[in-house]
């Protein structure tokens, strides 16, 4: 297998272990609070994977240049942007419309890198992101939208152009995350990762840091108050996100968002043998179509 392929499946699923960790935070916390605490208990995180990584298998850093920086603000002012649409998107009562378009972000993702980059995929890599989306699309709209027009008329209603908004920030923060790592001059590709991670977390501490700060003054006592759960959540966010970078550095964003829809595979996976949930034609068939879009994807790389 190759090395983008993993980091991205356990990307994907670090992903779905911290997003059921940072719920609970929700309830303890705003939403804003609670974002911080992703950023801010990660930055130690991606310091300790950066000094592991230095002593195991050695190397030394790169030396950041100012579009370096201006890319890794970029990549972390787009996922806040993103991570805030989406739910906006929840506010409008439109849980699963607003996450079924924010899914979108792989085909985004592959036109923005069409048009900005000049990245090309082959016909069957196309067949793959879209089959992928739309077994996410339909897991996630199935039994609430009755037909394709009916879907269609949905995309103007506010949860999902949040949702699409979501999506559109979420793939150029992808794209601006890989063009940071590339302008790093150094041989190893984990190692620029790493480097860009820990960039870009610190970044997003001070920038969605200091909102809390001026708006929810309130709010900050409770980043720190519950630091067990909110370094567990960070760690695991600073472990998910070195894998996506990884993953980003070697292969075409697109389709590593696309080979990243396996995540909603792990949501299934938790709902079923944890949660004990039954498992309905729709997640059969929406499943299916994901790991046939990915399958397409993989041979069509």
């Amino acid at each position: 297998m190759q090395l983008w392929v993993a980091a991205t499946i356990i990307a994907a699923l670090l992903q779905t272990w911290r997003t059921a960790l940072q719920q609970k935070l929700r309830g303890q916390m705003s939403v804003n609070a609670a974002a911080v605490v992703r950023y801010l208990y990660g930055v130690p995180m991606g310091l300790l994977l950066t000094g592991l990584y230095l002593l195991i298998f050695g190397g030394t850093l790169c030396a950041p240049t100012p579009v370096f920086f201006l890319y890794a603000a970029l990549g972390g002012l787009g996922q806040i942007i993103g991570t805030n649409l989406l739910i906006m998107s929840f506010a409008h009562r439109g849980f699963a419309v607003g996450t079924a378009y924010a899914k979108t972000e792989a085909v985004q993702a592959a036109f923005l890198a069409l048009l900005l980059l000049g990245e090309n995929f082959s016909p069957l890599a196309w067949l793959g992101i879209a089959v992928s989306v739309g077994g996410t699309l339909y897991l996630s709209l199935a039994g609430r939208v009755g037909s394709l027009g009916e879907m269609l008329r949905a995309t103007v209603q506010p949860a999902a152009l949040c949702g699409l908004g979501a999506g559109f920030a979420f793939a150029l923060c992808a794209l601006a995350i890989r063009a940071a790592t590339h302008e790093l001059q150094g041989p190893d590709v984990v190692l620029r990762a790493l480097e860009t991670l820990v960039v870009i977390n610190v970044m997003q501490t001070i920038m969605q840091g200091g909102w809390l700060v001026l708006r929810e003054p309130a709010s900050v006592r409770a980043v720190f108050s519950t630091w067990r759960s909110s370094a567990q959540v960070g760690a695991l966010s600073a472990c998910g996100s070195a894998c996506w970078f990884t993953g980003f550095a070697l292969a075409p964003v697109a389709l590593v968002r696309a080979i990243g829809q396996v995540e909603i595979l792990f949501t299934l996976l938790f709902s079923k043998f944890f949660l004990k949930e039954e498992t309905n034609r729709i997640d059969i068939i929406g499943t299916l179509a994901v790991v046939a879009g990915v399958v397409l994807v993989l041979i069509g790389r």
